[in-house]
Parts: structure tokens; C-alpha cells; sequence
């Protein structure tokens, strides 16, 4: 299906982890995401933004949708939210987009909107591993997701080799016109992360790009180099490192709710 002409929407947000069990860690950083109409006949790009060419800041539809850096894009996520029973929707992806280049989400989300109610969500997350696993969030009976919604899944892929590819994760979202909050519980006995991603929507333009280039320079790569230096943090503090275990064969697991 398709969608009226759009513009996409800049969150300048932050995302935070809180590391639970005997070894404590969090950190909260400023991050950048767009949030873009994939089905629109018509998007208003700003100059410094570009769908599948190069430009300052941009997104490239084979970065996402199925295997890391060989996706699809957008009809790899409709078929699963098809399979899944959430149809008749328009779907938007939330996501850093890459900067001169270089990109990397340690998670995307692919939202499924029937006109003001959101369906259901692809919780995309990829690792510096080189593997991506994908999470589909909708409630049973495929009702509208609301913030009171919780939508949990067992954990599938190894994201960090400080924890377990054990226990279960639970999404909470809560996006609206002017916001994006989401919430990423991963539980396993008393150990797990908190992690949590929100801020203002507002229109995507030349001048927040240059906002963004200012306040968090290197977009994506100011990520990656985030990630590691968690890691070398938690490597001092006496974390025990564990092994990449192979990454599961199917590409996506699907969740179930509890209101």
C-alpha cells in the first residue's frame, strides 16, 4: 500500500542501560534516530539527508530487513508482519541513520500503523558480531499496542558477551505524535539490562542535521566506539567474558503479550 507524501522526523533523544544483578554498570548517552514513512510515493528529504545515496546523513533500505548489510528493506518486514497476521498497514522504520558512510544500529524498529493505532513492532537488533536477530512485538489478538502493553520473547541472540544468551526480553513502547519512548527489559533470574531509548519527534532538517553533527559527531560511529568502551568498562570491573555462540538459524522470533 501507499502513503501520502511525508517528511521524515529527527529524535534527538537518548538511550540508557542499566546493567542488574552483583556487577552494576549504566550509562546514558544523546543519540540520534529518524523515523521515515518506507511507504510513501513521496518523502520531503532535506538537502543533508538521502535515501540510498550517499549524502552527510543517510538511509539505505539493504541495511535493514534481513541479513546485516544484505537486507531488503521494507517488503522483507511487511512479509513477516503479513505472516504474522498484522496487515492492511503502513510501515515506518526507526533508525540511526548512517553518517558519511558508516552505519550501525545496535537496534532499528519497524513500526506497522493502521492509521493512528500502532499494530506492531520489528524489533531489529544487530550486533558488532556481524549477526542480526529480529523480535516481532504485537499483542495476541493484534489490538493496538499501547503503553501498557508488555510484549515479551525469549532471548535468541548473543548481543553482549557479558550476558547469557538466556531468559527473556519485554518491550514496552510508547510512541506517539510528538514522542518516541521505548523500554527493553532483558531478565535472566537477577541479572539482565534496562534499556530504554526516548525524545521529541520533530521534522527532520538541514539545521538538526548540523545540530547533531555538533552535539554528537560521527552519528553511527560515535555508537560503535560507545559500545567498546562499555565493554573494556565492564571487562575492568571483572565481568566474565563469554564466547560468541552461533547466531540462530531463523532470522526472526515472534513474540507474545501480557496486559
Amino acid at each position: 500500500m501507499t502513503a501520502a507524501a511525508s517528511f521524515p522526523d529527527h529524535i534527538a533523544g537518548h538511550t540508557s542501560h542499566a546493567r542488574r544483578g552483583a556487577l552494576k554498570n549504566a550509562f546514558r548517552y544523546g543519540v540520534d534516530f529518524v523515523l521515515m514513512d518506507m511507504d510513501a510515493t513521496e518523502v520531503k528529504l532535506p538537502f543533508l539527508f538521502s535515501r540510498n545515496r550517499f549524502n552527510v546523513t543517510a538511509l539505505h533500505d539493504r541495511d535493514h530487513g534481513g541479513p546485516l548489510k544484505h537486507g531488503t528493506g521494507v517488503s522483507w518486514a511487511r512479509q513477516h508482519f503479513e505472516l504474522a497476521g498484522v496487515t492492511g498497514v503502513r510501515i515506518d522504520l526507526l533508525t540511526q541513520p548512517r553518517f558519511l558512510g558508516y552505519g550501525f544500529n545496535p537496534v532499528s524498529f519497524w513500526l506497522a500503523w493502521r492509521g493512528a493505532d500502532l499494530l506492531g513492532v520489528i524489533a531489529e537488533v544487530s550486533t558488532p558480531f556481524n549477526d542480526r536477530h529480529s523480535y516481532l512485538c504485537a499483542n495476541e489478538d493484534r489490538s493496538p499496542l499501547t503503553k501498557a502493553d508488555q510484549i515479551t520473547t525469549p532471548k535468541a541472540l548473543h548481543v553482549s558477551p557479558f550476558q547469557q544468551v538466556k531468559g527473556h526480553y519485554a518491550f514496552n513502547f510508547d510512541i506517539t505524535a510528538d514522542k518516541i519512548a521505548i523500554r527493553i527489559f532483558h531478565g535472566n533470574g537477577d541479572d539482565g539490562v534496562i534499556a530504554t531509548l526516548y525524545g521529541p519527534r520533530q521534522r527532520l532538517t538541514n539545521r538538526s542535521v548540523l545540530r547533531a553533527c555538533v552535539h554528537r559527531p560521527f552519528g553511527a560511529l560515535r555508537t560503535m566506539a560507545l559500545i567498546h568502551w562499555q565493554a573494556l568498562v565492564l571487562k575492568v570491573k571483572g565481568a566474565t567474558y563469554r564466547r560468541r555462540p552461533p547466531a540462530p538459524k531463523h532470522d526472526l522470533t515472534q513474540s507474545g503479550s501480557t496486559r
